[in-house]
């Protein structure tokens, strides 16, 4: 798979990789690399130059409606949580379920227990700014989950954070692992790569090596064709 922009650069050079459904993967590497463009093109929020990704073995390419697969299939949280900034907490949770079957009570009823969940009970009318960083991650989270994806995305979802609220953020992501949700994790955390049953470090746009938790050396087959 290649992503290409202007004058011809790569962000992805020839991208191959599978991701079983359950995984926890970890995707490491410098900044610039093109580890968030790859987790870009799983999430459809971008299409690739050449190549595929295939998800559940559906070619994205022939997804009609990219905009339900990303509602009801991905999860995404970002190292910014973009919290809409004039609502509380609760309706930062809500709002994604709007369009969904789910009624006006079943939506509110969903939300409290993502935020339970997350450890934020009680704060559920707070806006935004009356969080720290941590708890506004966590609400992303939350939001994330509010459709019960199959597939969490998370890009630099730590790297704004201090130590303690990186590791809550972390158990949590293990915590949904644990329950059969596949994990996708960029980061350039060493430290927070090593959670994962699987790290796949990535270097000027090409996979360079992939590890298992248990140290030994990592297949890395291919979700589209490079």
């Amino acid at each position: 798979m290649v992503k290409a922009y202007d004058r011809g650069f790569r962000a992805l050079d020839g991208i191959d990789l599978r991701i079983d459904q359950g995984e926890f993967v970890a995707v490491t590497g410098p900044s610039g690399c093109g580890k968030s463009t790859m987790l870009h093109l799983i999430a459809a929020l971008d299409t690739p130059t050449s190549g595929a990704v295939l998800v559940d073995g559906k070619d994205l390419r022939s997804v009609h409606d990219l905009s339900a697969y990303r509602r009801n299939y991905v999860g995404l949280v970002f190292q910014l949580h973009n919290l809409l900034p004039n609502q509380p907490v609760l309706a930062n949770v809500e709002v994604v379920m709007f369009g969904t079957h789910r009624s006006a009570h079943e939506r509110r009823a969903r939300a409290l227990d993502l935020l339970a969940r997350v450890d934020l009970a009680g704060r559920e009318h707070r806006l935004p700014a009356q969080l720290s960083g941590g708890e506004r991650q966590r609400v992303a989270i939350a939001r994330a989950l509010a459709n019960e994806p199959k597939l969490l995305l998370a890009d630099e979802p730590t790297g704004s954070l201090d130590s303690v609220s990186a590791r809550h953020v972390l158990e949590l992501f293990q915590s949904f692992h644990a329950e059969g949700m596949t994990v996708v994790l960029v980061t350039h955390d060493h430290g927070i790569a090593a959670a994962a049953d699987r790290i796949v470090e990535m270097r000027d746009g090409r996979i360079i090596g992939g590890v298992a938790r248990t140290g030994t050396a990592a297949t890395v087959p291919a979700v589209g064709p490079a």
